[in-house]
């Protein structure tokens, strides 16, 4: 019987130790990336991006113009 107790007291930590890396380990990356998406539109982080996005293509647009009367010229 005390092979019992023995064999308890050394497996039931690694096995507590086990499941909780396994546990932190998973994402659940469909849920996660919702919640992400989520949590940024709601915090503005995305109508933030967007702008910025904007911003570059209107850079580019602009670029392009000016490229454009220079070759004209």
């Amino acid at each position: 019987m005390g092979w019992i107790t023995k064999t308890f007291r050394i497996w039931t930590p690694l096995l507590v130790l086990s499941t909780c890396l396994i546990l932190a380990g998973c994402e659940g990356t469909d849920s996660r990336e919702k919640v992400d998406d989520t949590v940024k539109e709601l915090s503005g982080q995305k109508n933030i991006e967007r702008f910025d996005q904007m911003k570059k293509d209107i850079d580019k647009i602009e670029k392009q113009q000016a490229d454009r009367l220079k070759e004209q010229e």
